[in-house]
């Protein structure tokens, strides 16, 4: 189906999922990433089913909120949302297939993980997987403009961001717990120093030019 390409409203709204719902798609789900970009770590994609009775409130693109925000909305989607899944592609996998790819895996893999089967989704971007087993489109700036999308980016955020706060125990000489794997000054100072530790992706720059 081709991308939406309406205008940007202020707040992401239920205006997609509620003319899906008048088609007669009744589980959608909405399916955000974060971490195509950074040195170190996975890349990470949730998909939300959101309960159309019981909206979470506040909700919004991951980005535009404070970490506390964050924290407070991942776990009121998680209590009010029909279904919620989280699935990462780490680095290795990233070296071997490219971010582009890894990403599309990550989108893919949160689908059979959900515990209702979704019978539309909702993407974010402007780039759909394949064999996604019903149908879906994307939304480009998705996550500021439809409410399952905005839930899922905060998903992902904050599951991605908890999930290298932990790694940085492990390698606590590069400063995960700051950057979470962006190209930080810090980082790029600290991989300077001490080389690539096994989260980071070598198919990735600085790496690539050593």
């Amino acid at each position: 189906m081709p991308k939406e390409t309406l205008s940007n409203p202020s707040q992401p709204d239920f205006t997609f999922e509620k003319r899906l719902r008048k088609r007669g798609f009744t589980l959608i789900a909405g399916i955000d990433e974060v971490g195509r970009g950074p040195l170190a770590g996975p890349v990470t994609a949730a998909a939300v089913i959101l309960d159309p009775k019981n909206l979470p409130q506040g909700l919004n693109d991951s980005k535009m909120l404070s970490a506390e925000q964050r924290e407070a909305l991942y776990d009121l989607i998680l209590a009010r949302a029909l279904a919620v899944a989280i699935a990462c592609v780490g680095p290795g996998e990233i070296d071997r297939i490219n971010i582009r790819q890894a990403t599309l895996t990550a989108m893919r893999r949160t689908l059979p993980a959900l515990a209702l089967a979704p019978h539309y989704v909702l993407v974010d971007g402007n780039d759909l997987p394949e064999d996604l087993g019903c149908p879906g489109e994307t939304i480009i700036k998705g996550d500021a403009r439809s409410l399952s999308i905005a839930a899922a980016s905060i998903v992902a955020k904050v599951a991605r961001d908890r999930l290298m706060q932990r790694l940085s125990a492990l390698y606590p000489a590069y400063g995960f717990e700051n950057h979470v794997g962006y190209a930080t000054q810090a980082h790029l100072t600290a991989i300077e120093a001490y080389g690539p530790c096994p989260i980071h992706r070598l198919s990735f720059s600085p790496f690539t030019t050593k």
